[in-house]
């Protein structure tokens, strides 16, 4: 396929600016004696548990060579310690001292400042933005692999309830994804709106529930949890999960089976018999939790829907 000039013009445009304004290319990378290629091995040991050489030279495609001098050159500075693999005594398990754990702390707070004090000027709105436009070009030259910059032990992903403004999210957001992942039209859309309006209108908060996941004020993930008002004779002892997302920054971490869990954990407490729902065949990653969590496939039926022919599909999970 054919790509203009104009379009890698732009690319190598945009890369200049953001490598320059982040200071990368500086000798001493955030106030330290370390290279942007050792400040990422760092990284990658200190977000990994006990990984080998072999696992961080793929996940950044480097030079087992030139990676094997990096590591040499951290154990000089007592910063990383190995010991042998027990299922392959060729294969070291790396990990951070107490010293490289303090370094790499040290480097994450100053990282952290620095985009603080670059974005603080922005509002609320165009932060969003901004971090919905990385997260989309992210999402675009990686396709179909999970974000691994996600430090979920120094920056947990925290679930909440809702707050005025998710719900309009939630409603956004699937219909970006499900329109760029699936190609679904707008139709998908306007049924997700219609099922969240309805989840404010008809909410009932001892037996109904919605999480937002969130991490550092963006929002990665969605669930919610409702009476089943389809099924007026069994709604007293079903409830119905719904708009199980999670966005493409947050996906690898388990992150989608922790959303189902809390639905499962909630339904027991407050007195449900059975949880139902919807999907597609074509949502294969929602359907493999579901699966995992314990629930049962009851039927299937092909029909034509969003502009796609389509496999729907209702599930049923026992308490």
């Amino acid at each position: 396929m054919s790509v203009p000039d104009t379009q890698i013009a732009s690319v190598r445009r945009f890369s200049r600016f953001y490598t320059h304004l982040l200071g990368v290319l500086n000798e001493d990378l955030l106030e330290s004696d370390l290279s942007l290629t050792e400040a990422r091995v760092l990284y990658e040991l200190a977000n990994r548990s006990e990984p080998t050489a072999s696992e961080i030279a793929s996940s950044l495609n480097l030079d087992l060579g030139y990676l094997s001098r990096i590591l040499r050159a951290f154990s000089t500075r007592g910063l990383i310690h190995r010991q042998p693999s027990k299922s392959d005594r060729r294969q070291n398990l790396l990990a951070l001292t107490k010293a490289g754990r303090s370094f790499s702390g040290t480097l994450n707070h100053r990282s952290n400042e620095q985009v603080r004090q670059m974005i603080s000027p922005l509002s609320p709105g165009q932060r969003e933005r901004l971090v919905d436009s990385m997260a989309a070009i992210e999402s675009l030259l990686t396709p179909n692999q999970p974000t691994a910059e996600i430090p979920t032990t120094t920056n947990p992903i925290v679930l909440r309830s809702h707050s005025p403004g998710d719900i309009g999210w939630v409603v956004e957001r699937h219909g970006q994804l499900y329109s760029q992942e699936y190609g679904w039209d707008q139709r998908f859309e306007a049924l997700v709106a219609r099922i969240a309006a309805d989840f404010i209108d008809q909410y009932e908060p001892e037996r109904e529930r919605c999480w937002i996941a969130e991490r550092n004020g963006q929002r990665l993930g969605s669930v919610f949890l409702v009476r089943d008002r389809e099924q007026p004779d069994a709604s007293a002892a079903t409830a119905r999960l719904r708009l199980l997302l999670v966005d493409p920054e947050a996906r690898g971490l388990g992150l989608g089976r922790t959303l189902v869990q809390q639905c499962t954990i909630f339904a027991r407490s407050a007195g449900y018999k059975r949880i139902i729902l919807w999907t597609n065949s074509v949502l294969t990653a929602a359907r493999r939790i579901y699966e995992k969590e314990g629930y049962l496939l009851l039927r299937e039926k092909p029909y034509t829907a969003f502009g796609k022919e389509l496999v729907s599909q209702d599930w049923q999970l026992d308490l």
